[in-house]
């Protein structure tokens, strides 16, 4: 059964949805969707993310802070020059892939009040991929 996964992910293109979410199991939870993520994939999802958001080293604040670093980060304190919203500073807390993952299915429902106007992203493979992205951006 091993071999069977282990050719299937080879055979597979870099980024073959359809093969990943087959790889990820039959009701696959947050590690498993981590485990087929393809950060490659999430660099092109952040793309929609990049008119507000800078993510590499340096880079300043636009409309949303900058996110470098974003993986284990206090929530609303990634960037010191940015005015995060009361809505997201009362989160507290670090940055986890489980609270990354509420946040970009729905940024509202995790801290309502919040002015980041993204409506999230439905699909858990897309929210894997963007935050396997993120985890790399150190």
């Amino acid at each position: 059964m091993l071999t069977g996964a282990c050719l299937l992910i080879a055979a597979c293109s870099a980024d073959d949805r359809a093969a990943r979410r087959a790889a990820a199991g039959p009701s696959p939870d947050l590690a498993d969707w981590a485990r087929v993520a393809d950060a490659r994939a999430g660099e092109r999802l952040f793309a929609r993310c990049a008119a507000c958001h800078a993510v590499h080293r340096g880079a300043p604040d636009r409309n949303g802070p900058t996110l470098f670093g974003v993986v284990g980060a206090p929530v609303a304190g990634v960037s010191t020059r940015f005015g995060y919203t009361a809505a997201l500073q009362r989160i507290g807390g670090r940055w986890t892939p489980e609270r990354l993952d509420a946040w970009l299915a729905d940024p509202q429902a995790f801290a309502p009040g919040t002015s980041m106007g993204f409506p999230g992203l439905a699909d858990p493979l897309d929210r894997a991929d963007v935050i396997a992205y993120l985890k790399g951006q150190r």
